[in-house]
């Protein structure tokens, strides 16, 4: 006779978040003797295009810094060319991935060096303003979040297809302003809840 107490242990498996990390595999940021897969400093010497700082706080319902947050981005090059296969415009002779990945500290800060992108068309062959896609890994959430990161003071903003499914009162969070006095620095903040919260999307 099989024992009741294992067979009640049989079923689903229980749900878990995405987080937090191990950040001695995922989030390395050159502490450890090996050279990372992926950093938040996408920039290469044979890249081209205006190099920019984009960073900014993970901020939890409560408006609390999340310290254990990881950060992935993916994005075009200058010219708008991504670095995949399927881009046939991609150039082979650069080293310019569009990847990156950062986990955020003690005080859910993050920061990413890279190239402002270029506009990139959508499916429908609609050109899109430049921006940079976000995903968002942290505890107690089951699946990670996807936003975007446009850039203020751009005119395709205004004719961009993504941005116009957007509320207006709700666009200004996907917004990352220049920082002042420094106008290749971009300010970007995350909210997960609250009054604030970012806009994310289903894709």
């Amino acid at each position: 006779m099989q024992d009741a107490s294992k067979e009640a242990t049989k079923g689903v498996t229980p749900s878990q978040t995405v987080g937090p990390y191990f950040a001695y595999g995922l989030t390395p940021s050159g502490k450890y003797a090996w050279n990372d897969a992926f950093s938040n400093n996408l920039v290469t010497p044979d890249t081209s295009g205006d190099r920019i700082r984009v960073g900014g706080r993970v901020f939890d319902g409560d408006g609390q810094p999340v310290p254990d947050c990881m950060l992935e981005i993916w994005q075009a090059d200058a010219q708008g060319r991504f670095a995949d296969p399927q881009d046939k415009r991609a150039l082979p002779n650069s080293t310019f991935r569009g990847f990156g990945r950062c986990g955020t500290d003690a005080h859910g800060a993050y920061w990413f060096d890279t190239i402002k992108p270029g506009q990139v068309a959508d499916p429908d062959g609609k050109p899109q303003a430049p921006h940079i896609v976000l995903a968002v890994y942290a505890r107690g959430m089951l699946l990670h979040l996807y936003t975007r990161i446009y850039f203020d003071g751009e005119t395709a903003n205004a004719a961009d297809p993504v941005l116009a499914l957007v509320p207006a009162d709700r666009r200004t969070t996907l917004i990352a302003t220049r920082k002042q006095g420094a106008a290749n620095v971009y300010h970007f903040d995350v909210h997960l809840q609250g009054d604030n919260e970012t806009v994310f999307f289903d894709v």
